[in-house]
């Protein structure tokens, strides 16, 4: 099929292309993907915001770019093609460059076992956070997020958190800040406040302002080892889950309870769906859960 030409990419000197794409999500955290795979195709940061127009576009909290790893622009990535041979190139919806995404990892992951680039069930993808291993396991996908650590870790120790956080105008609720590569700051709502009410239209204000922005997860505990979230995602808004956004949740749970050690493994349900996290040894963390491919086709770009 062939969509419409969003106003946005008409801006390449009056030449057409038509860009082959492939639509995804992972837990409802849905993404463009868009194959390289001989590395000559630039993306503006237009063409990035009219692919992931709801409306004018295709769609999506994203845009993933399938580029051989050698062959990236950052020399930093490229020093990355001896382990991964692929390049998640992700962007998010208003077209900034991210570092990675949890959820688009294995929905990129799914992109490259279904083409044949990737056969075996472990296999490592390369990103601006660093090389990432991922497991096949069954239907889902589970992901070596790598290494994590507290922002402020001093403040953190010492307080308990190291950020404030207003959501819907009210008083401000005490967060942490953790970084897998990209940031996040975690608070935890009384459980007298519906997590389901707060108003995630607007971005919520976090003191001290992150220099290059935050996303910001919102938890209420369900139980042992059982949380539920919601995300505000920097450059996308609220979205149906967000897979290192999980990932800080779980860790900045295990945190306030004490038990890094001790709770390795948790549950954590987002407004998509379900996922798993994985707590391993020297502060590295797992995210699991599934992919989805859900269509195809191509858009013509003029």
């Amino acid at each position: 099929m062939a969509g419409p030409v969003p106003p946005a990419l008409r801006d390449n000197g009056g030449m057409t292309r038509t860009l082959p794409f492939v639509k995804g999500h992972g837990t409802e955290n849905d993404f463009v993907l868009v194959p390289d795979l001989d590395a000559t195709l630039a993306l503006s940061a237009l063409d990035v915001v009219a692919l992931a127009d709801r409306r004018a576009g295709i769609g999506g909290d994203g845009v993933i770019r399938i580029v051989p790893t050698a062959a990236a622009d950052e020399e930093a990535v490229r020093a990355q093609a001896g382990e991964a041979a692929w390049f998640m190139d992700y962007r998010n919806a208003d077209g900034s460059i991210a570092e990675m995404c949890g959820n688009g990892t294995r929905v990129f992951a799914a992109y490259l076992r279904r083409e044949g680039l990737e056969t075996g069930t472990e296999f490592a993808i390369a990103t601006r956070a660093g090389v990432k291993h991922v497991r096949v396991e069954g239907e889902e996908y589970a992901v070596d997020l790598g290494p994590w650590r507290l922002a402020d870790p001093e403040v953190a120790e010492r307080d308990g958190f190291d950020a404030l956080v207003h959501v819907d105008d009210g008083d401000p609720y005490s967060a942490l800040s953790v970084d897998l590569g990209n940031p996040h700051t975690v608070l935890a709502l009384p459980e007298a406040v519906d997590l389901s009410a707060i108003d995630l239209t607007r971005a919520p204000m976090v003191r001290p302002e992150p220099v290059d922005g935050t996303n910001v997860e919102l938890v209420r505990p369900l139980g042992p080892d059982h949380i539920a979230m919601r995300v505000h995602e920097r450059g996308v808004g609220e979205t149906r889950s967000c897979g290192t956004g999980a990932a800080a949740a779980a860790i900045a749970t295990s945190f306030w309870a004490g038990s890094l050690a001790t709770h390795p493994a948790w549950t954590v349900d987002v407004p998509g769906g379900r996922l798993r996290v994985r707590l391993l040894p020297g502060r590295r963390v797992e995210l699991a859960g599934p992919a989805a491919l859900v269509a195809e086709g191509k858009i013509r770009l003029v």
